[in-house]
């Protein structure tokens, strides 16, 4: 089997669902709904020395691991390399937003995961 043959199966490669959550002024994020065992072993282990640098750590984690894309003003960010880029120059407004829907997404998907 050649390397075309084995790219075209990617095409088919089963992805998991995403939900949608909308802001007027902050776009629209989409989350994965499924998350691997070892990213769940990796979220429960993360340090933390104070509870703010915690919450920080927790949900910068949980970002990089759901965000499949973000759209803000009409740019759609989908690479792992630029969600997490635009996450960290994200204002305040946006990080309080984003920190809302990943603990509602969170509480809905995973229950059995500690929200930030």
């Amino acid at each position: 089997m050649g390397k075309r043959s084995r790219q075209r199966g990617r095409a088919q490669e089963l992805r998991a669902p995403t939900t949608a959550y909308e802001h007027a002024d902050h776009g629209v994020l989409e989350l994965r709904g499924a998350m691997s065992p070892g990213t769940r072993r990796a979220y429960a282990a993360l340090p933390a020395r104070t509870r703010e640098d915690a919450w920080h750590r927790a949900v910068e984690f949980l970002f990089e691991r759901l965000a499949a894309r973000w759209s803000v003003a009409g740019v759609d960010y989908e690479r792992q390399a630029e969600l997490l880029a635009r996450f960290r120059m994200a204002s305040a407004d946006e990080r309080a937003w984003i920190r809302d829907v990943v603990r509602e997404h969170v509480a809905d998907q995973f229950p059995e995961l500690d929200a930030p």
